[in-house]
């Protein structure tokens, strides 16, 4: 039997508590998760891909079926090099939804064999994004309800070096 793989893409700059929702729920249903780490060309990240991969394998270590690692490449590509036909989705909003749909679609159009799982965020992370995280950080603000307890000092200092 074959085993059954996700894809949980996203720029995770830094991972939330939301996100982490997300990979809890998908390594409860998948044999495999794999956590890419993606660049997002319009985006200014905090920390360096390396950075992310390891503050999210430090939070994820609890998951003994959840990888953590990045690509430069299109996800569909890097999807079918891991044997990948999943990719799952976090959404917060109906505006996270009409954005996805439209890029889930361009991928079914670039790799047929891809679905896209939509998966709603949790209630109580609904506000929460990585944006968020940086603009609460920036000002010295108390991380502990919005991302992995591993990583709030680790967000602190990048912020406080970035001031």
């Amino acid at each position: 039997m074959s085993m059954n793989v996700a894809v949980y893409p996203g720029s995770f700059d830094p991972i939330t508590l939301g996100h982490l929702n997300i990979i809890r729920r998908s390594a409860a249903v998948f044999d495999k998760l794999l956590v890419c780490v993606v660049v997002n060309s319009g985006k200014n990240p905090l920390f360096t891909i390396e950075e992310r991969v390891e503050l999210i394998r430090r939070t994820v270590a609890r998951f003994p079926n959840v990888e953590v690692e990045s690509s430069e490449e299109l996800v569909v590509e890097y999807m079918k090099t891991r044997g990948a036909r999943v990719m799952i989705k976090g959404l917060r909003a109906v505006s996270d939804f009409d954005w996805e749909f439209r890029i889930a679609l361009v991928n079914k159009k670039i790799e047929p064999t891809i679905e896209t799982l939509f998966m709603p965020s949790s209630e109580k992370y609904t506000y929460l994004s990585s944006s968020v995280v940086r603009e609460i950080a920036s000002y010295g603000g108390d991380l502990k309800a919005f991302v992995p307890k591993e990583i709030i000092d680790d967000v602190a200092r990048k912020v406080e070096r970035w001031r």
